[in-house]
């Protein structure tokens, strides 16, 4: 391998994915940043992960560019980062970007650091090698970048102490003097969630469409709550229920291996971009059990036998734990491993079997992406069974046994790489789905699953009383943030509830005293990201809101409340409590962002 740059001693896949590149990258190490500081030189902080497809089209068009790296290297130091090793980075750096851009953030970030202090003056996201769409060519920008931060000091400076003004401001407050928590914020996301929901195709908003599990798993816990009420709010389960269908028989599902990809590009939830997220997955697996208790469908135990089955065939590693995600892209081509032909498809399955797949994959109509067909349910098998001479359930068997062979034929193909990150905070969100998924459906085998994966993550990358959020290569790095620690509590709690084990009580115990010696706020209420003696970064934040992932806050309140009254412990519920009052008036301004608190 050609050491072209400081990466290539890393263990992320993400970064070396990187260490061939002309760019003289340098990890983000304390070392680095000092380097930075002694020569001056603006940071070019780039923040991506390995499953993301525009990370590798900047890539591609600038990063493995000779011309553009000479501009790179002349005029900045460069840094790269693994969001998923260090979220602690991302997540400081995009609240800075939607600060300073007053734009959503994503994947690629880039943003550009005064080296005396870290703070950022100026990021975006993707950006083009060449001028397009409105948008500067990538060195030009560069050019102008590196003159901006040797000619504006001043601006430099001033733009600096208001955003530290601004982070202040955002962190949770306390609660005013005669204020008391009440469920006002209950009934107004409620309301805010159906207003912003789409009643046709189902999911919130309209495209790029995210499954967004906060708020649906929010739903059909309101209409649970009101099951014994004189009116139930079936309108609730219906927004829920209409979405979990809409999704699994949409692009969003892999009809032919199982699993969700990341999110939608379109309304009506048929093209995906095609990365498959360990998160996700995890998310909607759990929320696909709990929806299968509500309702009995059939088709949501079918997602849930297949998303497991991907699950442990995909992404399971054989020491029990799982994989981080699967790449977008394959071959340099996004989605190509799962996109079809006609005739190909013609050419695998029975004869006699095309005309039933024709329909229910609506191969009859007009191909969906790119000339080709990514395959979506446009006819379910109940509505051809109408028309044919066969029952649902003998459609449904030529379904599966056609999806078969689909997925052998598939398999041949070049497949999207996978990366072999093991996070205890992803790995935890599919422990817990699996344990809810095992009791719903008294599935033992998913129920030991879960049992082995926590049994790896207690062995490996628990020791001292300390737990590491990442391990790769046999080796476990970085000290978890607080996502791993509560989203593993709440896993463990979720699994004592399938399966007692005096040991794996103990074991939350110790994760729940962590949580609160390490990571609560004790003045004011509320967890940090991070830990007490945690590397200083230029914001230390108390995330409330669900995104993607759940809030570590809402989760962390959640758990500590039911370890509380399972060990009769008040100082959980004293914790539990003070970040709820921490969080209130966020729950007031903006109740759907908060659905875990």
């Amino acid at each position: 391998m050609s050491k072209t740059n400081k990466l290539y001693k890393e263990t992320s896949p993400y970064l070396l994915q990187h260490s061939e590149n002309p760019v003289d990258w340098h990890p983000w190490t304390e070392q680095s940043l000092k380097k930075a500081k002694t020569l001056n030189k603006p940071i070019l902080l780039s923040i991506g992960y390995s499953a993301c497809h525009w990370c590798h089209v900047m890539a591609h068009e600038s990063f493995e560019d000779d011309g553009i790296a000479d501009v790179m290297n002349k005029h900045f130091f460069n840094i790269k980062v693994d969001r998923e090793e260090r979220p602690d980075i991302d997540q400081i750096y995009q609240i800075a970007h939607q600060i300073i851009t007053q734009r959503p953030g994503g994947w690629p970030l880039t943003m550009f650091l005064d080296p005396k202090n870290n703070q950022p003056f100026f990021g975006g996201t993707y950006f083009p090698n060449e001028p397009r769409h409105g948008m500067p060519g990538f060195s030009d920008l560069l050019i102008r970048i590196s003159s901006y931060f040797k000619n504006e000091k001043i601006n430099i400076e001033n733009q600096n102490k208001k955003l530290n003004e601004i982070y202040k401001k955002i962190q949770p407050q306390e609660l005013s003097e005669n204020e008391e928590i009440n469920s006002e914020p209950i009934k107004t996301a409620r309301e805010m969630i159906e207003r912003n929901f789409d009643r046709e195709y189902g999911g919130i908003g309209s495209a790029p469409k995210f499954p967004q599990p906060a708020s649906l798993e929010w739903l059909l816990k309101y209409w649970r709550n009101s099951a014994f009420q004189e009116e139930p709010d079936i309108e609730a389960l219906f927004l829920c229920t209409l979405t979990l269908k809409n999704m699994a028989e949409g692009g969003l599902y892999d009809q032919v291996g199982g699993g969700f990809f990341r999110y939608c590009v379109d309304r009506e939830w048929q093209i995906p971009h095609f990365e498959k997220m360990l998160y996700d997955n995890g998310l909607l697996l759990n929320l696909y059990a709990k929806a299968y208790l509500a309702t009995g469908d059939s088709l949501f135990k079918k997602v849930i036998e297949e998303t497991v089955n991907w699950l442990h065939s995909e992404m399971r590693s054989e020491s029990g734990g799982f994989y981080s995600s699967i790449n977008a892209d394959s071959e340099n081509q996004e989605g190509k491993f799962y996109v079809w032909e006609r005739d190909e498809i013609k050419k695998i399955i029975d004869r006699e079997d095309f005309n039933i797949i024709k329909k229910h994959y609506g191969l009859d109509q007009e191909a969906n992406f790119e000339n080709r067909w990514h395959l979506t349910v446009s006819n379910d098998t109940e509505n051809i069974a109408k028309d044919s001479e066969f029952e649902n359930e003998k459609l449904e068997d030529i379904v599966k046994k056609s999806n078969k062979a689909l997925h052998k034929v598939r398999k041949l193909r070049a497949p999207p790489s996978l990366d072999k990150k093991q996070l205890a905070s992803w790995n935890a969100l599919v422990i817990k789905a699996l344990a809810v998924s095992g009791r719903v459906l008294e599935r033992k085998d998913y129920i030991q699953s879960a049992r082995e994966s926590l049994e790896f993550i207690e062995k490996n990358q628990f020791d001292k009383n300390t737990l590491m959020a990442c391990y790769i290569n046999k080796m476990s790095k970085f000290p978890a943030y607080l996502d791993d620690h509560a989203f593993l509590l709440d896993a463990i709690l979720e699994f004592l509830q399938s399966e007692w084990d005096t040991k794996l009580l103990h074991f939350a115990i110790k994760l729940a005293d962590i949580l609160i010696d390490n990571f609560l706020d004790e003045e004011k209420g509320g967890f940090f990201f991070t830990r007490n003696n945690h590397e200083k970064l230029i914001f230390r934040s108390k995330p409330m809101s669900d995104d993607a992932m759940p809030s570590g806050n809402g989760i962390a309140c959640f758990t500590l409340q039911r370890l509380g009254f399972l060990v009769g412990d008040e100082k959980y519920l004293r914790a539990s409590k003070k970040t709820l009052e921490s969080g209130f008036s966020l729950l007031k301004e903006s109740p759907h962002g908060h659905l875990n608190l």
